[in-house]
């Protein structure tokens, strides 16, 4: 069974003649922070449901702990579940949602006590262990809903797009609470989400999905600056997508030929050939203003826009148009102007158009 804590074999689920995960392997390690990451409709909350007992797999085995849970109830999986509505109950304080998942266990009223207090004390809401969920703020009541799925001690916490109904502040606050108790207290999670910020921000590691499969999985960083495909490159945050075909490949750098002839040097994925359609991938924030080392583009300004922390402009050139953030401190250049950019080949990542 190898060393990883969650698996998944061969799962597939179907409803009638709509398959809506096909064929997932992922494996997932004890204490990691996995999210799986994709639109609506990919497969990621299903996923998450079979993981918590709520679906079962219509093919494939589900494991935790080297252990076969697919046949299992929820209740005998000791995983805890936020889900994205919080699910919290209206008629009970703070302290008797907390204590609910106790309580079913048959756990003593002393040592409920206790644990209810300490998960209080985690999430930062002793002070409000009486009140009701409808006198909490939003993001007070997905403390209670996070305290309530810990309280239990469980090997595994799922989340299903737990901060989606909060606004930005408050979401990016608790993206850094739940990191901070996922790493204090060594949590297995498994975070379903489709705010790439989020999963970015979170994770030891993104599943991103697309019709039921996974696209590509890896670090955030490999993610964002490594796209293995044109979904992935255009899913995660933004990017500059440029046409292009195949002139040559040397090693793993490829020469592409845009569509006015320029030419320049990207990193090549594997299955390129030479003479192929291609599109390859470039951050607006790995564009430098001016000449430099690696590739070089004569561009003209179409349009400046002012963001705060920096400076947006959109560029044609090389047949082709691009979005470039810089520093806002910098002399905001004109519409109309001509401007040479340059950019690393290494920033650059080709895949099949």
């Amino acid at each position: 069974m190898d060393n990883s804590f969650i698996r998944f074999d061969d799962v597939s689920k179907s409803f009638g003649a709509l398959k809506v995960v096909e064929e997932l392997n992922l494996d997932i390690g004890k204490g990691e922070f996995v999210s799986l990451l994709g639109p609506s409709g990919s497969g990621k909350t299903t996923i998450l449901m079979m993981l918590a007992g709520f679906e079962n797999p219509t093919s494939g085995a589900i494991w935790s702990d080297r252990k076969r849970i697919d046949k299992l109830p929820p209740h005998k999986r000791n995983m805890g579940v936020v889900f994205q509505n919080y699910a919290l109950f209206p008629h009970m304080t703070v302290s008797e949602n907390i204590a609910f998942p106790l309580k079913m266990r048959g756990t003593s009223r002393a040592d409920t006590s206790e644990r209810v207090k300490r998960a209080l004390d985690m999430v930062q809401l002793g002070a409000l262990a009486e009140r009701r969920p409808s006198q909490l703020s939003g993001g007070q009541q997905q403390r209670v809903a996070l305290a309530r799925a810990l309280i239990f001690e469980p090997e595994v916490v799922l989340m299903d797009e737990p901060l989606g109904a909060l606004d930005k502040q408050l979401r990016e606050q608790m993206q850094l609470d739940i990191r901070d108790l996922h790493k204090r207290l060594g949590l297995t999670v498994v975070f379903v989400t489709h705010d790439q910020t989020e999963a970015l921000t979170m994770s030891d590691r993104i599943a991103v999905f697309n019709h039921g499969k996974i696209e590509q999985i890896g670090s955030p960083s490999e993610i964002y600056d490594h796209p293995s495909t044109r979904f992935v490159a255009e899913f995660i945050g933004e990017t500059n997508l440029v046409a292009g075909s195949v002139h040559s490949i040397d090693g793993h750098e490829a020469v592409i030929r845009l569509e006015n002839n320029e030419v320049i040097k990207v990193v090549a994925k594997d299955r390129l050939r030479s003479g192929s359609k291609v599109v390859f991938s470039i951050r607006p924030e790995r564009i430098g203003l001016g000449a430099g080392p690696g590739n070089t583009l004569e561009t003209r300004i179409s349009d400046v826009v002012y963001y705060g922390d920096h400076l947006r402009l959109l560029l044609s050139g090389g047949g082709q148009s691009f979005v470039v953030k810089t520093d806002r401190n910098r002399l905001p250049p004109s519409v109309g102007d001509s401007l040479t950019v340059s950019f690393l080949p290494s920033d650059c990542w080709a895949v099949d158009a």
